[in-house]
């Protein structure tokens, strides 16, 4: 059995970035969060009206990838404690969208650890969108996995 038909992933499905960020994608996720604004999904009012660089990302999803890379990174055994960001930039339909993160700091709790990071969202243009941090809670080595749900100070 091959390492994808395993459930493994395979080095040629890897990516850099995600996207090219469609129009099918902008309505998917408006419709799912049930926002209707128009500049997510009409051009021209987009562009002439509103005077946009294109059709916008929406920010909850930005905000959905950042919280989703962290958990992620956290794995099944840890929990995505805080989430801090900012809005710095528009992203339109058309872009490649990669978000990123690098640990900025480790605090070892006696059941726990926390782990710091700074966050951020670039778009194909290069410019860094969308930027914050975020704390991770991961389990020590040995000891109780995180209990559910995780409340700070417990532990």
């Amino acid at each position: 059995m091959s390492s994808a038909a395993a459930g493994v992933r395979a080095f040629e499905e890897v990516k850099v970035g995600k996207g090219p960020m469609t129009t099918m994608h902008l309505m998917r996720w408006s419709a799912a969060m049930e926002n209707w604004h128009r500049i997510h999904y009409d051009l021209p009012f987009a562009t002439e009206h509103d005077h946009l660089p294109g059709l916008l990302v929406n920010g909850s999803w930005k905000q959905h990838v950042l919280a989703q890379l962290l958990k992620d990174w956290a794995g099944p055994g840890g929990w995505v404690w805080k989430l801090r960001f900012q809005y710095r930039g528009q992203d339109v339909a058309g872009d490649v969208i990669t978000a990123s993160g690098v640990v900025t700091g480790v605090e070892e709790r006696e059941m726990y650890g926390l782990v710091q990071c700074s966050i951020k969202i670039e778009n194909s243009r290069g410019e860094t969108t969308t930027e914050g941090d975020g704390t991770v809670v991961l389990p020590r080595r040995g000891g109780p996995s995180l209990p559910y749900p995780f409340i700070a100070g417990e532990g």
